[in-house]
């Protein structure tokens, strides 16, 4: 399965630059979140797939104006073509503003999960849009990562990780794709094409 990750900066290749068949062979379009959505909206009319996102910390203007066409899987466990995807959006809480979770919440929010989880068998894709603990090499609060997913990736150990939030031009260390023991952990940031 062909899977498009999309994070954090709206890609001139697919918006201001798209032509016809860019988005052929796509089988998903997974958002890691801080995306417009009027550009999520758009990719939804031209792909041939479906189109999930999770929210980012910047995304409190989907309450008004959410994207169209497109499904939202935070704090939702969704299966599409026998992938099982657990979704949860968000960063650590900075400030005051939506989509901004101590890391307390977002262990209350995986945790209200975990029925589904076990009664599936676990799931293939954890996407989020925060990375976990100290897996970008940034040190603000909002930057550093919950510890929830860390413990999610020890204990179902899925074979993707699909984050944004930490972009790549914030620090030439912080890596596009690693592995964290047996999963593969993709910063999605603009756009990447993983296949599963």
């Amino acid at each position: 399965m062909k899977l498009l990750v999309l994070s954090d900066y709206e890609s001139p290749y697919l918006w201001d630059y798209y032509a016809p068949g860019k988005l052929d062979g796509i089988d998903l379009i997974l958002s890691c979140g801080d995306l417009k959505s009027h550009y999520l909206s758009f990719l939804a009319t031209f792909a041939h797939c479906p189109v999930l996102y999770v929210h980012g910390n910047h995304d409190g203007h989907y309450q008004k104006d959410p994207p169209l066409g497109c499904t939202c899987v935070d704090g939702m466990y969704y299966e599409y073509q026998g992938l099982r995807i657990v979704g949860l959006g968000g960063s650590m809480r900075y400030k005051e503003g939506p989509y901004q979770y101590t890391d307390r919440q977002m262990d209350i929010r995986a945790l209200k999960l975990t029925p589904k989880i076990f009664f599936r068998k676990g799931f293939d894709i954890l996407l989020t849009h925060a990375p976990g603990k100290d897996m970008a090499p940034c040190t603000d609060l909002a930057h550093t990562g919950f510890l929830t997913f860390n413990k999610m990736l020890d204990r179902y150990k899925p074979a993707l990780f699909l984050h944004g939030h930490t972009h790549l031009n914030y620090d030439r260390s912080i890596r596009r794709e690693w592995m964290y023991g047996t999963t593969r952990v993709v910063n999605g940031y603009e756009r990447y094409l993983v296949e599963l």
